[in-house]
């Protein structure tokens, strides 16, 4: 799973108020060549949302904006394959390593990413990573925490997404700009739009 997220390089993140609008979503991402969304639990129906999706095995789906262990639990009771945390939650994270649960906890500062060390943490999300100082602020963290691979989100579009993954140290990106609700066909296209600038990256 952690290969496979790696190679698509971008994770699109998403609030879902409607549960109804679980599969149209799934459909137009994977029609755009992205299958992985990351379902915030943001909403009221979040969880649902995360329920109706649990049968698309051909489907990475992350919950995110988790905020303790014991929804971390409820996400993946409900078919999360991994977890997302907006900042560092010692006791989320150590939860998520005991039941063998992917996790990619929140760091901002230089004192998270020395809890991510502790609990033998090599991937986390840069949140929230413009306003942090993007990607000088990555450069940054690059030698004194050389192991460690960031997936920065926050401020990440189309016309930046090149400057973080040109940095050996981003594991990848998340954004929410090619998602949009109201049309699954322009979700469609914009994924796809976003697929093929990473393609030519490579």
């Amino acid at each position: 799973m952690i290969d496979l997220l790696q190679s698509l390089k971008l994770i699109p993140i998403v609030s879902l108020d409607e549960p109804d609008d679980a599969e149209p979503l799934v459909d137009a991402l994977c029609a755009g060549g992205l299958p992985v969304a990351e379902i915030t639990l943001r909403t009221d129906r979040a969880m649902d949302v995360i329920r109706r999706l649990h049968h698309r095995d051909e489907f990475l789906l992350g919950a995110g904006t988790v905020h303790s262990a014991e929804q971390a639990q409820e996400a993946v009771e409900a078919g999360a394959h991994f977890i997302v945390t907006p900042g560092f939650n010692p006791r989320t994270v150590v939860w998520c390593l005991e039941n063998d649960v992917p996790i990619f906890p929140g760091v901002a500062t230089p004192t998270d990413l020395e809890m991510a060390l502790e609990h033998n943490i090599e991937v986390v999300k840069f949140f929230p990573a413009e306003t942090l100082g993007g990607v000088n602020a990555l450069k940054a963290f690059s030698g004194p925490y050389h192991n460690i691979r960031f997936i920065p989100t926050g401020g990440i579009n189309a016309s930046n997404l090149s400057y973080y993954l040109a940095l050996s140290n981003v594991f990848a990106c998340g954004g929410s700009w090619m998602v949009e609700v109201d049309n699954w066909d322009q979700t469609a296209l914009l994924t796809a739009q976003a697929v093929e600038l990473i393609n030519d990256l490579t």
